[in-house]
């Protein structure tokens, strides 16, 4: 089920953020991602439209639009192949028609999967954070 996020899911939201970052870009050192853990709590997911996507009433994932951008969209390691991350693309287009997201170019499982969900790649820069190339990727 995907549900409206509530101050009461923070926890839940960055431990998948965390645990999904680190293994999801292991070419990043974990403790980059470690020290972001407050901005993401402090910052990011306040600013943000953030939905979750629950499983037998825990939280396994979420996405958060900024403005016409996908900022983020994460799913727990363990229930990741399952449909979740199509469920909630698909929520997110009908949030926002379209969208915009920025993904490693190193992590090729995930823009594999957005080419498969109907987004194209659009640039190519540097991650001005980690220093690593990182694709733009539209959906129009």
């Amino acid at each position: 089920m995907i549900r409206k996020y509530t101050s009461q899911d923070i926890n839940a939201v960055l431990n998948i953020w965390l645990t999904s970052s680190i293994k999801a870009h292991d070419f990043v050192a974990a403790e980059f991602w470690e020290s972001q853990v407050s901005n993401m709590r402090n910052v990011y997911i306040p600013i943000s439209k953030t939905y979750v996507f629950e499983l037998e009433s825990k939280v396994v994932g979420f996405y958060s639009l900024y403005e016409n951008m996908l900022a983020a969209i994460f799913i727990l390691p363990e229930c990741q192949g399952k449909g979740i991350g199509k469920q909630l693309i698909a929520h997110a287009k009908d949030q926002c028609p379209s969208l915009t997201l920025n993904v490693y170019t190193e992590n090729v499982a995930s823009y594999q999967f957005y080419l498969s969900q109907g987004f194209t790649i659009a640039s190519e820069q540097i991650c001005e954070h980690t220093g690593h190339m990182e694709y733009t990727m539209i959906l129009n």
